[in-house]
């Protein structure tokens, strides 16, 4: 019997949801159960064709368990050696020169480092950095975030170069973008699984996070046109960074979507936050992507930087169901 894992942290309807879809849709051939980790063996065997990840990020332990178990063919989603190295200002370069619509973003020295960190360390750093030549740049309102974070979690809407300044001056040693801010007439979060199936939820961001009353039902919110370029940007975008699991975020403005949001590998699937209807479609979505994979086989990427984004088709192997695995700081301050 093929078995399928659920790794989940304080997440209550989406892991007890997508184990009862699998196991009532598997005919006895499919088990899905949530995982039990203990010590890590360097021999540790294969215990699942597949596991679903939906807190590694926030517990190295799981992590470094994953891509372990990645070794020993099993099929992560996400795929945790990607998910390690990504970050968001790396997605937004990525997705520009694909053709997406993205705000002016600028990545931003830390503001602190850690005690070994000494001014001789930071001897290539740029001091004063060019504060009007960043804010020209982007202009106001801005969005002063992480670069890697997730949740909405240290966000800060910005106005002006004196709370910029005092803002960016809270931030401690989280890497920060600032982003232009987008006024925009329309918003859609996007789920995506298997990089082809598509749902666009209108979205209210000024409401509280994981309120329940982010997710608004808005028939025909979208123009047939603009329904497609979204889409097609979503698409284009988990294809580009091979996330099987994601959310992708656009602010609308003059009909032209700006991608603000799309490293979400574990995106929120609770009833109470996104709704029954949304949950249900992403327990039905992810319950057929893997049942569609379990029969036809994974695609396990070559675990070297260069194959991780898009690797080519080529360079991709197949795991059939006997397989056996391949062995100075930059506080901020008026120039």
């Amino acid at each position: 019997m093929k078995r399928v894992g659920i790794l989940a942290g304080r997440e209550i309807t989406f892991p007890e949801s997508i184990i009862k879809s699998i196991n009532e849709k598997s005919s006895g051939k499919v088990e899905a159960e949530m995982i039990k980790f203990g010590g890590i063996r360097l021999d540790e065997p294969k215990r699942y064709e597949v596991i679903i990840d939906r807190i590694s990020h926030e517990v190295p332990y799981y992590r470094a368990t994953l891509k372990r178990m990645a070794l020993e063919g099993t099929y992560i989603i996400n795929n945790p050696f990607w998910w390690s190295a990504d970050d968001k200002f790396f997605n937004f370069s990525l997705a520009a020169k694909l053709g997406v619509a993205i705000p002016k973003t600028v990545l931003l020295p830390q503001e602190k480092y850690i005690d070994a960190i000494t001014p001789e360390s930071l001897r290539n750093l740029e001091f004063p950095l060019d504060w009007e030549g960043i804010v020209n740049y982007v202009g106001f309102p801005a969005f002063l975030k992480p670069f890697d974070g997730g949740g909405w979690k240290n966000v800060s809407k910005i106005h002006s170069l004196e709370e910029l300044w005092d803002v960016y001056n809270q931030t401690g040693t989280l890497c920060m973008t600032l982003q232009e801010g987008i006024e925009f007439d329309q918003f859609v979060r996007c789920y995506c699984v298997g990089r082809e199936k598509v749902l666009i939820m209108p979205y209210d961001p000024s409401q509280p996070y994981l309120s329940g009353s982010q997710y608004v039902n808005v028939e025909n919110y979208l123009t047939p046109e603009l329904h497609a370029r979204v889409e097609k940007d979503v698409k284009t975008i988990c294809n580009a960074l091979g996330y099987d699991l994601n959310t992708v975020e656009f602010a609308i403005k003059d009909g032209i979507p700006y991608a603000i949001d799309f490293m979400n590998p574990a995106p929120d699937a609770e009833i109470a936050s996104v709704g029954e209807y949304n949950h249900n479609w992403i327990v039905n979505a992810m319950t057929d992507f893997i049942f569609k994979k379990l029969e036809s086989g994974f695609e396990t990427p070559d675990y070297k930087w260069s194959a991780m984004l898009n690797p080519p088709e080529k360079s991709a192997k197949k795991i059939l169901p006997k397989a056996k695995p391949v062995e100075k700081k930059a506080r901020a301050k008026k120039a």
